[in-house]
């Protein structure tokens, strides 16, 4: 059997752990939001028709802020369509999803769901088919007190301030197949003369300037340069887009995911701060990973359609993860918090049915994917300082990245309270870890979790919603300062330490 040895210390501290860490997205595609988060008539629905069931799973996933409504729908959206009394409200065609959008939820209801859930709004503006005015209508209507004709309206809808601080300046724009696709220098001129029209109103406003939709794009890294040039002192973050996936079978590369992701968050960082060099500026931009997941793409599972037909929220890319899925997403959060420095914001994508960590029928059943149980674990465990770890760890082969680590593991301390988050990324075999907690003083294991499965393919279902889920791992021992584990292949696992 092989070995590893972590070793932290309170003194190497990374950054604070920012609770924007823990986002997810509600995207108006498939059925996220209709027989997702919101099914009038289901057993659960409260008087707002949203779905106890979920807004129960929402607060145990840990979920710190939501971005809404896109995504590449919100590049064709109009805002005005989902305000006011729900019969007057038109249907429209979505041209992201081939799809109707009666516009039954939109952005009052959002509101109402926010507050219900205890998540902060992360609002996208449409820089796809619109421009600076109706980013500013839309400003006003969120969040100014009243008395001006779009907040007055607000008030006649019966809806207080939403007070909402973080906005996206559009999504994807670099991409051919959103509605609206410009080239950077368009995107970058047009990004910032709306952050700078919106700072007229609220000069404290958090802004995200679209970065590219994923590090794969051919003017990844061009884009990045050319949209700062025109946006730096006007915005706070420049948004990453990442998913990864097995459709090729290539497991051991599917296990090193958190590898790519590192790269990803480095260069963007380069890269920005290269234009912060080039203009002299003091500011540092922060990264706002705003759509991060597995995805298996061209063979998502549990999908119907798309279809010739224009249909309300059919299904799409409702895909059923299991436990290697699982393992790959806590071992991208553990990226996320690695870089707690720069990564200010991240979105899980998305929140229900549609890749999403909660299941639905509608109708009926909602259950936990295994990809909830690190994401729902280390939201709760995660406080104080990211402690950088050092490794010592055999390494994996794997056709993309090269040589990695097996394990890979970040951790958090605050007073007195210990989490460590580690993986063991090798389908060959366990590995026995060795973690030297001496200089964090701990001297108790309070807690100790593991998502791990003879059958790295199992999941879960309506009929099976436990088949997976997180375990009290029991070997785990506290031996003078150290913590002594020996990981399965291919598992995710959560240590809780403290003083007491």
């Amino acid at each position: 059997m092989t070995s590893a040895s972590l070793t932290l210390d309170p003194a190497f501290v990374v950054a604070p752990v920012n609770r924007r860490t823990f986002g997810t997205f509600v995207e108006h595609m498939g059925r996220c939001v209709y027989t997702g988060i919101y099914e009038p008539g289901h057993a659960t629905a409260d008087e707002d028709g949203f779905r106890k069931d979920v807004l129960e799973l929402t607060r145990e996933l840990g979920v710190s802020v939501v971005r809404y409504p896109g995504g590449n729908f919100v590049s064709g959206y109009r805002w005005e369509d989902g305000v006011g009394p729900r019969d007057q409200r038109p249907r429209r065609l979505d041209l992201a999803w081939h799809s109707v959008e009666t516009n039954e939820f939109g952005l009052d209801e959002f509101g109402k769901w926010c507050a219900k859930a205890g998540v902060e709004p992360m609002m996208a503006i449409n820089l796809g088919t619109r421009g600076v005015q109706e980013a500013l209508d839309l400003l006003e209507y969120t969040n100014h007190p009243g008395g001006t004709a779009l907040s007055d309206l607000r008030v006649s809808h019966s809806a207080t301030p939403y007070g909402i601080k973080l906005w996206c300046l559009g999504n994807e724009l670099d991409g051919p197949w959103q509605v609206g696709h410009k080239t950077p220098t368009e995107y970058g001129r047009l990004a910032a003369e709306t952050a700078r029209a919106m700072r007229m109103i609220e000069p404290d406003l958090q802004l995200v300037a679209c970065g590219s939709s994923s590090s794969k794009m051919p003017l990844f890294g061009t884009w990045e340069r050319d949209v700062l040039r025109e946006t730096y002192e006007l915005v706070d973050y420049i948004s990453c887009h990442a998913y990864y996936g097995n459709d090729d079978g290539d497991t051991a590369s599917f296990l090193a995911s958190a590898v790519d992701m590192d790269h990803f968050i480095d260069s963007v960082v380069a890269t920005a701060d290269h234009v912060g060099a080039e203009l002299k500026s003091s500011r540092k931009i922060a990264i706002s990973f705003d759509e991060w997941n597995v995805w298996y793409g061209d063979r998502s599972r549990r999908t119907d359609g798309p279809g010739e037909e224009w249909e309300v929220a059919p299904r799409r890319i409702e895909d059923e993860y299991n436990v290697t899925d699982a393992v790959v997403v806590g071992n991208l959060l553990i990226s996320l918090l690695r870089h707690s420095d720069r990564v200010g914001v991240a979105c899980l994508a998305q929140l229900a049915n549609v890749i999403a960590p909660i299941m639905t029928e509608p109708g009926g059943a909602a259950w936990r994917q295994p990809t909830f149980h690190p994401f729902a674990i280390t939201s709760r465990l995660a406080a104080g300082q990211v402690l950088r770890v050092e490794t010592g760890s055999p390494t994996v082969s794997t056709a993309r990245y090269g040589e990695v680590a097996a394990v890979d593991a970040v951790a958090t301390y605050d007073e007195g309270r210990l989490a460590v988050f580690a993986v063991n990324r090798s389908a060959e075999g366990p590995v026995d870890v060795t973690i030297d907690v001496s200089r964090t003083g701990v001297t108790s294991l309070t807690e100790a979790v593991i998502v791990h499965d003879d059958d790295p393919d199992a999941v879960n279902s309506a009929s099976q919603p436990d088949r997976v889920t997180a375990q009290p791992f029991e070997s785990a021992k506290l031996v003078d300062g150290k913590l002594v584990v020996t990981l399965p292949a291919i598992s995710w696992t959560a240590f809780s330490l403290s003083t007491d």
